[in-house]
Order: structure tokens, then C-alpha cells, then sequence
């Protein structure tokens, strides 16, 4: 038995005064963020528990901040300690500051538990039978989603409430103990992304990259020229960005859902998955393929067999960021530096005379560099 963390998303479906309380609490959640990182910013960088310290005194001097939940105040904190936490890791410098234009806007509240003679009391709750969750000032809230599931076995640990074009959603967080199961591994697979496919597999398999922004990009331009000749401030404006959202809601979940369909079968027919370390900060600077790349969303991909590996008790590798897999020859090793070019897609080697796929080859390499790295891990366990 082990435990896991698992997020569950639902559809919102609030009342006229939830969705008044919602949005307070947005714009409170970037207040807090805002307010802190720039004293941040003056004073020097603080510890997220000593900003904390500061809430009682900025709530006296804002009363309004009494309106929403006080565990968002906290998040928020915690949020800008994350952000410069990544920032430092990553050497960019100061974390930005939260614009409220933004079409995705949200807060997190943590469930607060307390025990009284002998009942137990939780902030957040969710009851799929009636299609409600309670959470915190909101109280109950309509939602929609996971028809199929009846329970949440687990205890939930926060709340983190969006919003995305004009819909509401509610991501919760699941602590569930789980059985992951152990085996021997049988099988292994090579997983090689690309443009114009966006996966190869080393047995041969191809998924093709649907070029989602292609079916949504003319009504993007339309919209955005539609925008960008309306008045600031005007309702026909405010029509517009709601559509562009929208067509941008819709571009991402198509993304995402083509994405979740490969990820689970690999995951599913594979023991061992073993993937490229790509650089993709790097690779967007080519502004000819930065377009493609963004809408391949190789790193979502990847996020998702990492995940998917672990709950199934699956292994994941991955293999150096400058690991030459496309320039070896998978049949005899010799190694050619003339297909650095990726214009070549098919190559002959010069050693064995093997007829090379270049996408094929590369996803087999990054195969057998997975099997010297689960080769590695049982010598030393």
C-alpha cells in the first residue's frame, strides 16, 4: 500500500452570488500575491512564514480581505515562495507580477480539518451522489464530471477553484492510499517526439501530430483582428475576448485529450517507457518551428507518462539531453554526424549498410539507453 496524490477536476456551476464571491476571491488571491512580492521586491526576499505573520495587520488596514476565505491569503504566499523558489532554480531572475487580464484566473484553499466529541469536521467536502461540493464561504456548489465515480476514497488536502473562459472548474487534491503493483518488467519502449509525428515508438508504432492550432487558427486571426479594432473598455470588446477564450479552451482541450489517449496506452501495454530529456526553453528560440513545438506540447506528454508510470507501478527513464540517438546507428552502433541535419529522414550507414529511419532509430537508441539504465538500478538495489 502506498500514497499517492491524485487531482480530481470538475465542472462548477455556481449561483449568481457564488459566482460575485468567486470572483472577490481572485482578484484577493493576486492582491496578496501582488502586495507581497513587491515588498518582496523592496525589503528583500522574505521566508513565506513570515510574510504570513503580516496577514492580521493587512487585514486591518483592508477589511474587505475578511470576505474570503482566509486560507486563500495563505496560499497565495506560499504561491509567490514557490514561484521564487523556481525562479532561483532556474536563474530568470524575480518572479512577474499577476495581471488581473488574464483569462484564466484562480485560488486555492486547503481543507481544514478538526475533530468535536468524537465528529469529524472538513472544510472541503464532495458528495457525487448529489453532484455538490462544500467549500469553504462558497458553501454548496453544483459540479459536473466522473460519472462512473460514486466515492473518493482519500483524503482530500486542497481545493484550487479556476475559472477558463466564462467556466468555473474545481481541481481537488486526493491523498489515496493506493496497491501499486510489482512485477518483473517484460516489455520496453522507446518514445521519440517530433513535428510531423508527434510520437514514434522503437516497435514501430506512429502517432501523428493532429496540428490542433490548424483547425483554430483562422478564428483566432479573425478574433484578434476583431479585438484589436474594438473600442477599449466597450461591451463588443469584452464579446470578443470571451470568444477568443473560448476557441482557446476548446484548441486546449483537444490538446490535452489526444494527449491523455496516448499516454495510457503506452503506459498500458509497456513495463518500461524511456523518453528524451528535452531542453523546449531552448528549442522555442527557432522562431521557424517555436509554433509547432508549442502545439506538439511534447512537455505535457511527458508529464503525463511520468505520472501514469507511477501509479501503475510502471518504470520511466530518460535519457540524457544530448544523447545523439538520431546520429547512431541502431543496428550496429557506428555513429554518423552527417544526419545532424534533420532535413534527412532516411539514411544509409555506412558501416553495416543498414537502411536507417531516422525517427524509428532514434526511439530504439533512447530504448537501449533504457535498458542500460534499469540495468544499472537492479545492480545497485
Amino acid at each position: 500500500m502506498e500514497k499517492q496524490l491524485r487531482g480530481y477536476i470538475f465542472r462548477m456551476y455556481p449561483t449568481k452570488e457564488q459566482q460575485v464571491l468567486i470572483e472577490k476571491s481572485f482578484g484577493t488571491s493576486r492582491y496578496i500575491y501582488n502586495h507581497f512580492l513587491e515588498e518582496s521586491i523592496k525589503l528583500g526576499k522574505m521566508n513565506a512564514y513570515e510574510l504570513i505573520k503580516k496577514i492580521p495587520e493587512l487585514t486591518k488596514e483592508n477589511i474587505w480581505l475578511k470576505e474570503v476565505d482566509s486560507c486563500l491569503l495563505r496560499s497565495s504566499i506560499f504561491d509567490l515562495d514557490n514561484a521564487y523558489q523556481k525562479r532561483d532554480k532556474e536563474e530568470k531572475g524575480l518572479p512577474k507580477f499577476k495581471s488581473k487580464n488574464k483569462s484564466r484566473k484562480s485560488y486555492r484553499t486547503n481543507n481544514v480539518t478538526s475533530t468535536y466529541k468524537d465528529k469529524k469536521y472538513e472544510s472541503i467536502k464532495i458528495a457525487l451522489n448529489n453532484k455538490t461540493i462544500t467549500l469553504p464561504k462558497l458553501k454548496e456548489v453544483k459540479i459536473r464530471g466522473y460519472r462512473k465515480l460514486n466515492k473518493i476514497n482519500g483524503r482530500i488536502i486542497n481545493a484550487t477553484i479556476y475559472k477558463e473562459a466564462d467556466k468555473y472548474y474545481v481541481s481537488i487534491c486526493v491523498e489515496e492510499a493506493v496497491i501499486v503493483p510489482t512485477f518483473v518488467p517484460t516489455s520496453i519502449v522507446g518514445v521519440d517526439v517530433g513535428i510531423k509525428n508527434l510520437a514514434i515508438l522503437s516497435d514501430g508504432t506512429i502517432y501523428k501530430n493532429p496540428k490542433q492550432i490548424e483547425k483554430y487558427e483562422k478564428k483566432i486571426k479573425g478574433l484578434n483582428r476583431w479585438l484589436s479594432r474594438s473600442k477599449v473598455g466597450s461591451k463588443n470588446r469584452y464579446k470578443i475576448k470571451k470568444k477568443l477564450a473560448r476557441v482557446y479552451q476548446k484548441l486546449k482541450n483537444a490538446r490535452k485529450f489526444y494527449l491523455h489517449r496516448i499516454s495510457k496506452e503506452i503506459t498500458e501495454e509497456n513495463d518500461i517507457i524511456v523518453t528524451e530529456h528535452l531542453k523546449i526553453s531552448n528549442m522555442v528560440k527557432n522562431k521557424n518551428i517555436s509554433k509547432q513545438i508549442y502545439d506538439v506540447s511534447w512537455n505535457e506528454l511527458i508529464r503525463q507518462l511520468i505520472y501514469k508510470s507511477k501509479w501503475k507501478g510502471k518504470k520511466f527513464y530518460q535519457v540524457e539531453t544530448y544523447y545523439p540517438s538520431s546520429q547512431i546507428c541502431s543496428h550496429c552502433g557506428n555513429k554518423n554526424r552527417k544526419v545532424k541535419d534533420l532535413s534527412i529522414r532516411e539514411w544509409k550507414c555506412e558501416k553495416c549498410n543498414h537502411i536507417v529511419d531516422r525517427d524509428i532509430n532514434a526511439a530504439i537508441n533512447i530504448m537501449y539507453e533504457g535498458v542500460i539504465k534499469y540495468m544499472d538500478e537492479l545492480a545497485v538495489n
